[in-house]
């Protein structure tokens, strides 16, 4: 079984840091899925208010298992954040690990 990273890149919204950083706290409390070996948030060096969340899971099964996740409260999270990105910004990219 191979590791997956999944990442998902965005610009945030000007004045938005403050609540950014509160949600993806808050996020990361909460996100204890079976498999998730790690969950981090990083700003994009050199690039202002771009940011990049990291997923990594154990197996693709983890990271299936866990896009079948219904917990209210990270939806509610998710969905918050998407408010606060700018429009078209994001990407997303999932990475199997060959070696």
């Amino acid at each position: 079984m191979s590791k997956i990273i999944f990442t998902i890149h965005y610009e945030l919204k000007e004045n938005k840091k403050e609540e950014f950083l509160n949600v993806v706290n808050e996020l990361k409390i909460l996100l204890n899925a079976d498999g998730l070996e790690n969950y981090s948030v990083f700003a994009v060096k050199g690039k202002l208010n771009q940011y990049q969340e990291q997923y990594t899971f154990e197996s693709e099964e983890a990271f299936d298992a866990f896009d079948d996740n219904n917990d209210e409260r990270i939806n509610i999270l998710i969905n918050k954040l998407n408010g606060l990105t700018m429009e078209h910004s994001t990407r997303y990219l999932t990475l199997n690990k060959i070696i």
